[in-house]
């Protein structure tokens, strides 16, 4: 099973937030520190401008109740040590089914600021091709994640949710002309040419609005421009293009403010005294808030765009319902998958070791007391421990395979485990086990240590 910690919009305001954006390059470096950890087996970063979260596994077979626990204090740890003490209250944190679910609900776009939004599914795309890249990524985490992407998959092609303009930057542009009314007459000034930034360039300008282009990489803001009928300006003009816009839209991938107070005061001065609105969709920010204080200027960031996007999400209802019984659905098929993955080594260990013990005492017999036997009634009694065998263990199994949708089922396996000394699947086989314990083996009158495939040297029978 799996662990989840992390922040989102739903658990933490925007300048908590931006305490833990990891931006791509610095991934590798986020997910060597987490796995190395020898609680953690492998890791998934996702890191987006509403949420970090990392999805973990414990190395091997650790999925159990301190397994779960070390691996999410191991990462609560990382995590802290990254953002601060300042953190630790927003940090949600889940293992098991709960993370399974939620991480599937995330992939659905169900957990995002715009239900529906289409960037999330590519968002855990990317983040599951750099865990790869890192050998961050294994077996277990790797099967939940190659789950979750077929889930957004079939939440985009079985419901209506993601129809229409459904992203942070269509709600900003939303926002504009909530401003203003109609965009048609007024200019834009797009800073950064990002995804966020391109999408936001063509809803602009389909708006009617005219579309000024500002961007560090001179060549990026020209392609952007060209694309839509915009204009760019290089970064040394963006101050002159802040005093032309009606309303700026930032989105850059910037670590610090890139609109700074002194900045806007300069550009406010020239505007002579027409308000300047400024819409801020950057994780961390782009707009130092304190040019809020200054008058006539106007700033939103990502967490002032919840009024519109509480409408986004009524509209969206029904089909949100739809998503969320497709996550379900999938969350409880996994579940069973996974839990069948433990059932099954459970099941044929239990069998190997109940055919051994079983074994053990006929071959002790035929040994014996019962060692003029002809080889009609030996091979009689090889078939008979095959009988006993399943007769014994046909309820316990039973009840073992009817625990898939068990919340509890991993506990039972453990406890089967546990108490009959089965070895952990992918470790040493049952039969593997009493090899080279020849002398030690007969002088065990339960036979435990006997092998499921256990030869009846005085039969001429292989059990099993």
């Amino acid at each position: 099973m799996i662990v989840v910690v992390g922040l989102s919009h739903k658990t933490a305001p925007i300048d908590v937030r931006e305490r833990l954006a990891i931006g791509r390059d610095a991934l590798p470096e986020v997910l060597g520190r987490i796995t190395a950890h020898p609680a953690v087996g492998e890791a998934v970063v996702l890191s987006t401008c509403n949420r970090v979260e990392v999805y973990a596994a414990p190395p091997g077979r650790g999925t159990g109740p301190d397994g779960l626990r070390d691996a999410t204090q191991a990462v609560t740890s990382v995590l802290a040590g990254m953002g601060g003490s300042g953190v630790n209250g927003h940090l949600v944190k889940s293992h098991g089914n709960d993370a399974i679910i939620h991480l599937f609900r995330v992939a659905a776009s169900l957990d995002s600021l715009v239900i529906g939004e289409p960037q999330i599914l590519g968002q855990l795309k990317d983040a599951i091709d750099v865990a790869r890249g890192t050998k961050a990524l294994g077996a277990t985490l790797g099967k939940a994640m190659h789950r979750a992407v077929r889930v957004g998959k079939r939440v985009r092609t079985e419901t209506a949710i993601g129809e229409g303009q459904v992203s942070v930057s269509s709600v900003a542009i939303d926002l504009a002309r909530e401003i203003f009314g109609e965009l048609k007459g007024h200019t834009a000034l797009l800073v950064g040419a990002g995804e966020m930034a391109e999408a936001a360039s063509k809803l602009l300008v389909r708006a009617g609005a005219r579309l000024i282009v500002v961007n560090r990489s001179p060549e990026r803001a020209t392609a952007l421009a060209a694309d839509v009928g915009g204009e760019a300006r290089p970064w040394s003009e963006l101050e002159r293009s802040m005093v032309d816009a009606d309303i700026v839209i930032t989105s850059t991938s910037s670590p610090r403010y890139v609109i700074t107070t002194d900045l806007v005061k300069g550009a406010r001065k020239a505007r002579k005294g027409r308000s300047l609105f400024l819409i801020d969709i950057a994780v961390p920010r782009d707009v130092d808030p304190a040019v809020n204080k200054l008058d006539n200027v106007y700033l939103y960031d990502v967490d002032d765009l919840s009024k519109i996007v509480a409408d986004s999400r009524q509209g969206r209802a029904v089909e949100a319902s739809r998503a969320e019984e497709i996550a379900q659905e999938e969350a409880v098929s996994f579940l069973n998958w996974t839990l069948e993955q433990a059932l099954t080594p459970a099941i044929v260990g239990l069998r190997g070791r109940t055919r051994a013990v079983l074994a053990a005492e006929v071959e002790r017999s035929l040994a014996g007391k019962l060692r003029h036997l002809p080889a009609a009634d030996r091979d009689a009694l090889g078939m008979m421990i095959e009988a006993m065998t399943n007769k014994l263990l046909h309820g316990p199994v039973t009840r073992l395979r009817g625990l898939a949708a068990d919340p509890r089922a991993e506990d039972y396996v453990d406890a089967v485990r546990e108490l009959w000394d089965l070895p952990e699947v992918g470790s040493e086989p049952v039969e593997a086990v009493a090899k080279g314990r020849g002398t030690e083996r007969r002088s065990n009158p339960e036979g435990l240590e006997e092998s499921g495939r256990i030869v009846l040297a005085a039969t001429g029978r292989q059990a099993g």
